[in-house]
């Protein structure tokens, strides 16, 4: 055989080891990517079970929450009480939906016994009651709020519009944009976590507490059949290309033997 004919056929067996090893190293990487979505799965499920344990719980003392927060910087879902006096003129609004209908997270800063305030979102208020001379209930006076405690959101999310302190429409919990242009007492200062009130006593009245929505998307069982069934795919198409390429030489060689007969 001369060197040129034997030339395409070292190619050809370059291009079959480069079409393996290029088909098992992704085989590889897509049950890798498999087994790590099980793995966040695993840890996903913890996340939720302990989250449902700390709702169930007694509420908390505020200096509980400020110790475990200084110490953990985690405080969400906790259930916990605070008590102290709603200042009605650092309301801010954040836009949302309950139950399928427009409207405002109500948060407004509770102003404690040692004259710290700790915002509160005290709960749903429908579109068209933004303006408080439209709402009944005032809770002024002193109060005791319980609830679950929410931390601090650090960076704005990628779906998230930029607050805006001038129009009071507020998309995330920032505390920075939250206290712009508000006049506070003297000495005072906010605590870095906020609260979510608990059920309002009244039903029918706004704001309406209770509204928090614990969603965690836990789709790391479906990545992980996406994963794994596409490492399946591949590895069929390998053996499918195997048995091909094995097939090739061997029916040359039958038919070559039929014609010499």
């Amino acid at each position: 055989m001369t060197e040129a004919a034997a030339m395409p056929r070292r190619h050809g067996r370059l291009r079959f080891w480069i079409a393996i090893v290029a088909s098992l190293a992704g085989i590889a990487v897509l049950c890798s990517l498999g087994a790590w979505q099980l793995e966040r799965l695993a840890w996903k499920e913890d996340l939720i079970a302990s989250i449902e344990a700390r709702r169930h719980a007694e509420p908390l003392p505020l200096a509980t929450l400020e110790q475990r927060f200084a110490e953990t910087a985690d405080v969400e879902y906790v259930p916990m009480r605070a008590e102290g006096r709603f200042l009605h003129e650092g309301a801010r609004y954040f836009l949302t939906t309950f139950d399928g209908n427009a409207g405002w997270n109500l948060y407004e800063p509770l102003q404690l016994a040692d004259g710290r305030l700790l915002y509160v979102n005290r709960g749903f208020v429908p579109y068209a009651l933004k303006d408080p001379a439209a709402r009944e209930e005032k809770a002024d006076g002193n109060v005791v709020v319980t609830g679950l405690a929410r931390n601090p959101v650090s960076e704005r999310p990628p779906s998230a519009p930029d607050n805006d302190p001038v129009q009071n429409v507020f998309f995330w919990r920032n505390l920075s944009d939250m206290t712009k242009g508000l006049a506070l007492p003297d000495g005072a200062g906010f605590l870095p976590f906020f609260l979510d009130a608990g059920p309002s006593p009244r039903a029918d009245g706004y704001p309406m507490g209770g509204t928090t929505i614990v969603d965690l998307p836990n789709s790391h069982l479906s990545y992980a059949v996406t994963w794994f069934g596409l490492a399946l795919a591949l590895a069929a198409m390998l053996g499918s290309f195997l048995v091909r390429s094995w097939r090739g030489p061997h029916a040359g060689g039958e038919e070559a033997t039929t014609a010499e007969g």
